[in-house]
């Protein structure tokens, strides 16, 4: 199948890759000339595991990156991938998604047969069906439901896994009204399924469900990632292993065992954005979003009760603290709404000299705290170097294997935001919720 992708971000770029993985024929559109060169040169624009791998076996053949929306036209399915930003209210930008449904629309003008063109992008029900769908149409000239079909198809891709879940989703997704569009989408996604190990439910709903289920799995899981956070808060205060507790927990098939591990909070660019836009669409409609709230500010609470745990043992002010991780999660060097963000703020407020490691996530850092050390070693070890405290905020396997190296702090004061670092003798040891 000739499938064609606007936006080479970490969705559009992991799917793209994946679907030439499949056997499809990919064609990529972006406006930025250096991801359209790294891509055709088999290298990837972006940190994802096995991502390299794929572009490097894809580029520039199974995958064509372009900056030319013409070449669209020798597709038969387009999947618009782009950014929809949160505004200063939890609201979602969707201008990006509306100027590519323009540009979209006026390319496909100049074609004779029916395109399907499949939203990708999260956007909140009836942003589709009521902005982009009629954008296009009427950029092309075209009739929705004759010339342009146009469907939903949210992505659940984790960023740090993102082709394993590409290649073995819990399930997918396909909202729309339009029986072309539905048998196109099972035609692109019929490898995927036959290529998975396990059995891989296929939702046929229409496009708002689709939207909301992105929105509703999202904001579940940050419920449970804040739910699970607090309990650990309340077991601490008790002296109990919170992660004792959530091993039992897991048990219990109504819960399950997944995202119970209590810790420093969770960040990147879904759980936030997406808590943030339903509980601003809720507010439009009316409906005051209690839970979600809660769950929001519990979330934000978690940096400043690891720096709470910190000021127990020492005073920051003059010294040296190192701040270890500043992605969001391991593998990835995404740093947007990472926990280290506001982790640092608040030691400059307390007057720490800090610095900072990551594996891969240090650039854009740098550049937002200019006043922050960031060590050019390739492991925690320089950081750690005569510190008078560690806070660890991500859980990078290399953080795990740290042992000897805090014997190399002025003070082995480790205030453990994710439960890696193993207990012993000579370390001051706090947990943020055990």
């Amino acid at each position: 199948m000739n499938v064609s992708i606007v936006g080479s971000g970490y969705v559009g770029t992991t799917v793209a890759a994946c679907l030439a993985d499949a056997g499809h024929r990919v064609t990529n559109v972006d406006i930025d000339d250096s991801i359209v060169k790294a891509i055709n040169d088999g290298e990837s624009p972006i940190h994802e595991p096995g991502l390299a791998d794929l572009l490097a076996e894809h580029g520039g053949h199974g995958v064509i990156a372009t900056t030319d929306y013409e070449d669209i036209l020798d597709t038969d399915l387009t999947l618009l991938a782009l950014p929809t930003p949160s505004n200063e209210d939890g609201s979602i930008d969707t201008s990006i998604l509306e100027a590519a449904a323009e540009s979209l629309g006026e390319t496909l003008a100049g074609k004779d047969d029916s395109h399907v063109v499949v939203v990708k992008s999260t956007t909140v029900p009836g942003v589709v069906e009521e902005r982009i769908a009629p954008t296009i149409a009427e950029a092309a000239d075209a009739e929705l439901g004759v010339d342009i079909h146009v469907a939903t198809n949210p992505e659940f891709l984790r960023e740090g896994s993102a082709v394993e879940d590409f290649r073995s989703p819990d399930r997918i997704v396909i909202g729309t009204d339009s029986e072309l569009a539905g048998k196109r989408l099972d035609t692109l996604y019929d490898p995927v399924i036959a290529a998975a190990e396990d059995d891989v439910p296929l939702v046929h709903t229409g496009t708002r469900e689709a939207m909301m289920i992105k929105y509703a799995s999202n904001a579940f899981l940050a419920a449970k990632v804040s739910l699970i956070n607090e309990l650990g808060v309340i077991c601490k205060a008790y002296g109990v292993d919170s992660y004792e507790v959530a091993e039992a927990l897991g048990f219990d098939d109504r819960i399950g065992a997944k995202f119970l591990r209590s810790g420093v909070g969770w960040g990147g660019s879904c759980f936030p954005k997406d808590t943030d836009a339903l509980v601003a669409a809720a507010r439009d409609r009316g409906i005051d979003p209690m839970v979600l709230d809660a769950v929001k500010e519990r979330n934000d609470s978690q940096p400043a009760h690891l720096l709470a745990l910190l000021d127990e043992h020492v005073d920051v002010a003059g010294k040296r603290v190192a701040v270890l991780g500043l992605s969001f999660k391991p593998g990835t060097d995404d740093t947007r709404n990472s926990r280290a963000v506001p982790v640092i703020e608040k030691l400059r407020d307390r007057g720490a000299d800090i610095i900072a490691y990551d594996p891969v996530a240090v650039k854009d850092m740098r550049e937002r705290y200019p006043e922050v050390e960031f060590t050019a070693a390739d492991s925690a070890g320089e950081a750690l170097d005569g510190a008078h405290a560690a806070l660890v905020v991500t859980e990078w396997d290399e953080f795990a294997a740290l042992d000897e190296e805090f014997d190399r702090m002025a003070e082995p004061i480790v205030v453990d935001g994710r439960r890696i670092i193993s207990r012993r003798d000579g370390i001051v040891y706090e947990g943020i919720t055990w």
